[in-house]
């Protein structure tokens, strides 16, 4: 995975292969033949987080990442990316357990580290929330229609364009949000509903991401969905609260009488 130094407003690009026919076997075994890759990428978070923090504190001295820093939460995200494409259906090859990006595999991503702002590092997690909102709705919503997904792509062995679109947009406006978090970019993340059009030959289905009307509505389902599972959890949650507390018995003496 190419990991060089670059100007300090790159957005991060995926690569990602035209969605083709899937195979139905991994297509049924998804989710549990990728339990190992997400054991190691829990593992692997816990020493990212680590160096975030430490890359942090180097950053408001420095303006920049220390290179060890940036190369590893560079490669742990270029990890953890090609794992969601997998958990997403949009490719029907296993990922490989390896950090660096290996020259075969055709999901790819680039990011290049560079200059950060001292105030914006300082910020950092505030300046987070609205990203972060995006992604966890997105997330939330995508999940209420998982199993209809995965059903769809059983039965047909094929993932339909505008959901392959849709899910490639999430899939990369997750990975900007964690280069973001990570410091390894000064880019917001953006261009959710995919990327302007262009002269340029496209190098993948997603570098240009042109999604279409109907990718881009499936992206609005999302984040309703979301928005409404999280509503529904937060009135779920507050009316249990009120049960129990009309529930309790008090059982202090009354010394006013």
């Amino acid at each position: 995975m190419p990991v060089a130094a670059g100007p300090p407003e790159f957005l991060p690009v995926l690569d990602v292969p035209e969605p083709g026919r899937q195979r139905r076997l991994t297509v049924f075994l998804r989710w549990l033949i990728l339990i190992p890759h997400l054991i190691v990428v829990w593992v692997l978070s816990i020493a990212a987080f680590l160096a975030a923090i430490v890359g942090w504190f180097a950053a408001l001295l420095t303006a920049q990442l220390p290179a060890p820093i940036a190369r590893y939460l560079s490669n742990f995200l270029g990890y953890d990316t090609r794992l969601t494409v997998s958990l997403f259906l949009l490719i029907d090859r296993y990922p490989p357990f390896s950090l660096r990006q290996p020259p075969e595999y055709p999901v790819r991503f680039e990011v290049r580290p560079g200059q950060l702002n001292r105030a914006a590092v300082f910020f950092r997690l505030i300046l987070m929330i609205p990203a972060a909102i995006i992604s966890g709705l997105l997330g939330a919503g995508w999940l209420v229609l998982a199993f209809f997904i995965w059903l769809w792509t059983l039965i047909t062995a094929r993932l339909p364009r505008p959901l392959f679109e849709a899910q490639a947009a999430m899939v990369r406006y997750r990975m900007r949000f964690l280069a973001y978090s990570l410091m390894l970019t000064s880019a917001y993340p953006k261009r959710l509903f995919g990327d302007p059009p262009t002269d340029e030959p496209p190098q993948s289905a997603t570098r240009p991401l042109l999604v279409g009307m109907a990718g881009k509505v499936l992206l609005v389902v999302f984040l309703v969905l979301g928005l409404g599972a999280d509503l529904s959890s937060s009135v779920t949650s507050s009316t249990s609260s009120n049960n129990d507390n009309n529930g309790t018995i008090n059982t202090a003496p009354d010394y006013g009488s």
